[in-house]
C-alpha cells in the first residue's frame, strides 16, 4: 500500500547529526580517569518508617554536582556494552559525558533520540544497561538509570519538553489498541511522522499497566499525564473506555483505519491450580494493585481488596510480587510473606560466565526492604479456609535438579510439608499470554506457540494489522515495550508510505 511520502521531520536529522558529532568526538571525553577517581553513588530512599505512610514516590535524587561526578565515571570504554545491554540502544556514554560537561539540554536531545519516555525507564526499568556496563566487572557500574532520570526530570522542570509537530500530514489514519508503553511509543512516533493516530484504551484512564499495574510509590501518575498532554498537542487522539472486541467491534476499526496496531499487553495471569483456589481472599495481583491505584487517584472502590490487619502471602518472587508487598504494607498488613518456587539465587554472579548479560543473582527491592519474609523453593499443595474464606496455605519444599538432557526438573522434598497462615493470598506468578477472548478471536490473527500474536516485521497474519509489545513478545520490561512500539511504528510507516524516516 503506497501513499505520498511525508517530509522528513528535521528534528530527527538534527538528532542523528548530534549523535554523530559526539560519537566522533568521544576521544575528547572530559574526565578520562573519572572511573578511577570517583566512587559510585546512587539515589537513596526516604526512611522506611516515613515512606510506608503514603503512596508517593520516595526516591531522593542526587544533587547536580553529584550527578556531574557520576557522569564523569563513564570510562569511554571503546566498546560500550551498555548500548546493547539496553533494549532501546540508548546512546549512554554520550549523555553521561554531556551531564559531566553540564550540557543538560544537549543531553536530553541525545536521550530522546532513542527513548520516548525516559521518565518511565528512569523509574521502573531494572537497568540491564548497568549490568552490561564495563565497570560492573568490578561491581561498580555507572549510575546510568539515575543519570537518565535526572536528565528527563530536569528537562521537564526547565520547560524543554515541547510538542514535536510533523511538517506534513500523510492523510493516513492509524488505530492503536492498548495504551501501555508500547502503544504510547508507537502512537507518538506515528503522529510525528504525520499520520492521524487514535489510541484506544479499555480502562477509564490512559496508561495501561503503567497506570494501574505500577503503584504510585514507584511512579506517580502525573508522569503519564504530562506526556499525554504533549502527545495530544502532537495530534494523538485518546479514547479511554473503549474496549475493542467488547463494546466496540474490532472489525469496525478495519473499515475506518488504514492500519491497526495491537498493543494490548500480556494480561492472562498465570493461575494457581490447587484445591481451595476459589476461596474468598485469593486474588490475582492485577485484581489487587489497580484497586489501590484507583483509591489513590480519588475513585470510590466498593469492597476493595485490602491487606489491613491481615497476614498476607504473596505467591511469586518478581516485580509484581514486590509491588504487592509494598502495597500490602502501606495498607496495614499484620505480616507479609513472599514465596518463590525457584531456588534462592546466588548472592553474586560469576562475572566470567555472565557479564555483560543480565545475571541471575539475589536482589532486594525497596518494597522487600520495608518488611517481609521471603522463602524460596516452595510450592503450594492446597489452600484451606473456613466459611468460604482463606485461612491458611499448605506448602511443600521443592528441589531442582538437571535431567540427562540438561533441563531443570522439580521434585517435592518428602517430609518438608508445612503450613502458613494467610487471610489474603495474592497470586503474582506472571502472565502467560494476551487475552484471546474478544479482540484477537474476532480478528482471527494467528498466534505463535506460546499464545502470543504471531508477526513478521510486526505485521500479523492479517493485512494492515500489526502488533507490538507484550502482546507480541510475551511479558517483559517497560524498556522492551518502548522498543517494540518504536519499531512497530516504523514498520507501519513503511507499510503506509513505502519508506520511513522514523529511527530503527
Amino acid at each position: 500500500m503506497q501513499g505520498t511520502p511525508c517530509t522528513p521531520n528535521p528534528l530527527w536529522s538534527a538528532r542523528r547529526t548530534l549523535h554523530d558529532f559526539f560519537w566522533r568526538a568521544k576521544h575528547n571525553m572530559g574526565k578520562t580517569t573519572g572511573f578511577m577517581e570517583i566512587n559510585r553513588q546512587d539515589r537513596t530512599y526516604a526512611p522506611t518508617a516515613d515512606r510506608i505512610q503514603h503512596y508517593q514516590e520516595f526516591v531522593i535524587p542526587l544533587t547536580a554536582s553529584e550527578l556531574t561526578q557520576q557522569g564523569a565515571r563513564c570510562m569511554d570504554c571503546g566498546i560500550p556494552y551498555c548500548h546493547t545491554g539496553c533494549p532501546i540502544n540508548n546512546i549512554i556514554p554520550d549523555w553521561n559525558d554531556l551531564v559531566y560537561q553540564g550540557k543538560w539540554r544537549e543531553a536530553i536531545a541525545v536521550l530522546h533520540s532513542t527513548n520516548n519516555f525516559p521518565e518511565f525507564t528512569g523509574r521502573i526499568c531494572p537497568a540491564p544497561c548497568e549490568a552490561a556496563c564495563t565497570l560492573n566487572i568490578n561491581e561498580a557500574p555507572v549510575t546510568i538509570k539515575t543519570i537518565e532520570c535526572a536528565i528527563i526530570d530536569k528537562a521537564w522542570e526547565e520547560g524543554w519538553i515541547e510538542p514535536e509537530m510533523p511538517t506534513h500530514r500523510s492523510g493516513k489514519r492509524v488505530a492503536i489498541v492498548g495504551s501501555g508503553p508500547a502503544g504510547l511509543a508507537c502512537a507518538q512516533q506515528l503522529a510525528r511522522a504525520g499520520h492521524d493516530v487514535v489510541l484506544y484504551e479499555k480502562n477509564d484512564r490512559i496508561g495501561g499497566l503503567l497506570r494501574y499495574g505500577i503503584p504510585n510509590f514507584k511512579m506517580e501518575k502525573h508522569i503519564i499525564d504530562r506526556r499525554m498532554a504533549q502527545m495530544q498537542a502532537e495530534g494523538v487522539t485518546f479514547r479511554p473506555n473503549s474496549h475493542i472486541g467488547v463494546n466496540i467491534p474490532a472489525k469496525q476499526l478495519l473499515d475506518k483505519f488504514d492500519a491497526i496496531v495491537l498493543t494490548g499487553g500480556s494480561e492472562k495471569s498465570r493461575d494457581l491450580a490447587v484445591p481451595g483456589r476459589d476461596l474468598k481472599g485469593v486474588h490475582f495481583a492485577m485484581e489487587f494493585l489497580p484497586q489501590q491505584t484507583r483509591v489513590v487517584l480519588g475513585d470510590e472502590v466498593p469492597d476493595q481488596i485490602s491487606a489491613k490487619d491481615k497476614p498476607v502471602v504473596v505467591v511469586g518472587g518478581g516485580d509484581t510480587g514486590s509491588d504487592c508487598i509494598g502495597t500490602s504494607i502501606r495498607q496495614g498488613a499484620i505480616s507479609v510473606t513472599q514465596l518463590e518456587i525457584l531456588p534462592k539465587p546466588p548472592e553474586n554472579e560469576n562475572k566470567e560466565m555472565t557479564w555483560p548479560n543480565w545475571p541471575n543473582k539475589f536482589r532486594t527491592s525497596s518494597s522487600q526492604e520495608e518488611g517481609c519474609e521471603r522463602d524460596w523453593g516452595v510450592s503450594t499443595q492446597s489452600i484451606e479456609g473456613e466459611n468460604g474464606q482463606v485461612t491458611k496455605m499448605h506448602l511443600v519444599r521443592v528441589d531442582w535438579q538437571k535431567d540427562e538432557k540438561g533441563g531443570w526438573q522439580m521434585s517435592e522434598i518428602p517430609g518438608s510439608e508445612f503450613e502458613l497462615k494467610a487471610d489474603l493470598v495474592l497470586l503474582a506468578m506472571g502472565f502467560v499470554h494476551p487475552v484471546h477472548e474478544g479482540m484477537l478471536e474476532e480478528l482471527g490473527v494467528a498466534l505463535d506457540g506460546r499464545g502470543n500474536v504471531d508477526t513478521k516485521n510486526y505485521q500479523t497474519s492479517m493485512n494492515k494489522v500489526f502488533a507490538a509489545g507484550d502482546m507480541r513478545r510475551g511479558q517483559s520490561l517497560v524498556v522492551w515495550a518502548i522498543r517494540e512500539g518504536r519499531q512497530a511504528a516504523r514498520a507501519v510507516d513503511e507499510y503506509l508510505m513505502g519508506f520511513s524516516e522514523l529511527p530503527k
